[in-house]
């Protein structure tokens, strides 16, 4: 009740109100042709319902006077996608149909409540009604003063209400199908691991920059030698431009403009990840073995955020101690290997063997259908990820 009272003052009861007229434009155009089979537009426009387009631009139109507050939303209540399935076109050759016949009570209402507002204000004046009156009973004078706002106020009712019915048959008969709501959710979850790999894209990125800097400038500074503090800037400013590299690439993807994911490093640029580490004071140790340039896409981007979060933690948990790389291509599957000495307190690099970085090191393995393990070994940390070469792009 509280909707039908606010309902004359509410712009969407006008928009809807305009979205029930729209098909009496064509029943208007017929009566002139041929006023004697007012039916046969109905037989008209069935056809059209099984054309695929015709179901967007009902959709269209639709979302746009009916449901304005869904306009935009991925997941509205009605669709403005093109019909792909035969379900679809039968549902909108029946969608047209339900909108024609509502039109017409829509019709009959908008025309007939203000004649008979007229007729009542006529009589209301003490002048009589001309021609065949509208009115079934002509009221006394009196009785017709009282009555002259209530055709109006039933035309408002009734557009109201057949506002609401319309705009609930087009949420059924118009909206996502199953394989629709599919592909939305589909859609959605490109976008949530989209988003995660930016996310760690961005941790491995800036975490090793910030990592290396950290690192250098404590070395730096306990050291107390000139010479060694230039070649630690020079490191410091090495790793920070690298990594404004990789976050103008990050950032490129947010902004949907920039380069393909192709573009981003890959494990033939491992010898940037063991400059930079070796620049932090580590001693590195580096084997790399096999085709790494024919590597798959996936396979050798992967493998080089793995590796560049691998020497981050040592730099972070242990500071430049020697470290240990084992990369190797063999029997169908890239293995990587990256050890270095225990820090203090015989404790993991990152304590009980969570932590961001670890956790994605794993999911970076899982997602290729490899794996990834760390922890304590033959008296050394070591963090090892396996990946599976075949059925790789």
């Amino acid at each position: 009740m509280d909707r039908l009272l606010r309902a004359p003052f509410q712009p969407l009861t006008y928009s809807r109100w305009l979205h029930l007229c729209v098909p009496v434009l064509v029943v208007a155009v017929w009566m002139f042709i041929a006023p004697e089979a007012p039916w046969v537009p109905a037989l008209i426009i069935a056809p059209f319902g099984l054309i695929p387009w015709i179901r967007t631009a009902e959709g269209l139109q639709a979302q746009f006077l009916l449901t304005p507050y869904d306009r935009g939303s991925g997941d509205g209540a009605i669709s403005t996608v093109a019909s792909k399935r035969w379900g679809d076109r039968w549902r909108t050759v029946l969608w047209l149909e339900i909108r024609l016949v509502v039109a017409l009570a829509a019709m009959f209402a908008t025309v007939w409540a203000p004649v008979l507002t007229v007729e009542l204000l006529t009589l209301s004046w003490g002048y009589p009604v001309q021609g065949d009156a509208a009115l079934p009973l002509l009221p006394p004078r009196w009785l017709a003063v009282v009555l002259v706002p209530l055709p109006l106020v039933l035309l408002i009712v009734a557009v109201f209400l057949l506002g609401e019915l319309i705009t609930s048959v087009a949420t059924r008969l118009l909206g996502p199908s199953a394989a629709e709501r599919l592909s939305v959710l589909e859609e959605r979850t490109e976008q949530l691991l989209e988003r995660t790999r930016i996310a760690r894209e961005l941790h491995d990125t800036i975490g090793h920059a910030l990592t290396v800097a950290v690192v250098q400038a404590g070395a730096a500074r306990a050291a107390g030698d000139p010479e060694f503090t230039d070649r630690a800037l020079g490191a410091i400013e090495e790793t920070g431009r690298a990594a404004l590299e990789d976050l103008d690439r990050v950032l490129a993807v947010l902004r949907e403009s920039g380069p393909r994911p192709s573009e981003r490093p890959t494990l033939a640029e491992a010898h940037r990840l063991l400059d930079s580490t070796r620049a932090s004071g580590a001693e590195v140790d580096a084997e790399l073995t096999g085709p790494l340039e024919s590597l798959p896409g996936p396979v050798t981007r992967e493998a080089y955020r793995i590796l560049q979060e691998a020497l981050t933690n040592v730099l972070r948990h242990c500071g430049p101690v020697p470290v240990r790389v084992r990369v190797e291509v063999a029997g169908g599957r890239l293995e990587m290997e990256v050890t270095n000495p225990l820090p203090g307190g015989g404790q993991g690099v990152s304590g009980s063997g969570g932590g961001s970085g670890l956790r994605g090191i794993r999911q970076r393995a899982a997602l290729l259908g490899g794996t990834a393990d760390s922890g304590p070994h033959e008296g050394r940390w070591r963090v090892r990820a396996r990946l599976p070469l075949e059925h790789i792009r």
